[in-house]
């Protein structure tokens, strides 16, 4: 399995309304992406900052998203976040999803 972190820095007041963009937007184009896992994202209490983790099958699922769909996905966060998104990769040494997905798949 394979993660990619994105974090950035929200506009003031931004918080509520990249919510919003994540679960109407962003999550409904990462389900149709070949190889996605599960996304998870993190707030800071101050609403300021966001590390959203999705998880790939594979570094190559993970790659072609970055390729092809997530300069989509920046265009339709700009409005919410200030300066340019950091993306850092990680291969997953262990996870509870890899069992979750197993038992689904059975």
């Amino acid at each position: 399995m394979f993660a990619r972190k994105v974090s950035m820095h929200l506009k003031i007041d931004g918080a509520a309304e990249f919510k919003k963009k994540m679960e109407s937007e962003v999550i409904p184009i990462l389900r149709k992406q070949a190889g996605f896992l599960d996304e998870i994202t993190f707030l800071y209490p101050s609403g300021k900052e966001v590390h959203a983790f999705s998880m790939w099958e594979t570094a190559e699922h993970a790659e072609a998203y970055n390729r092809k769909t997530f300069p989509e996905v920046t265009k339709i966060l700009a409005s919410v976040m200030e300066g340019t998104a950091r993306v850092q990769t990680y291969e997953v040494l262990n996870s509870t999803i890899q069992r979750t997905v197993a038992a689904v798949a059975a």
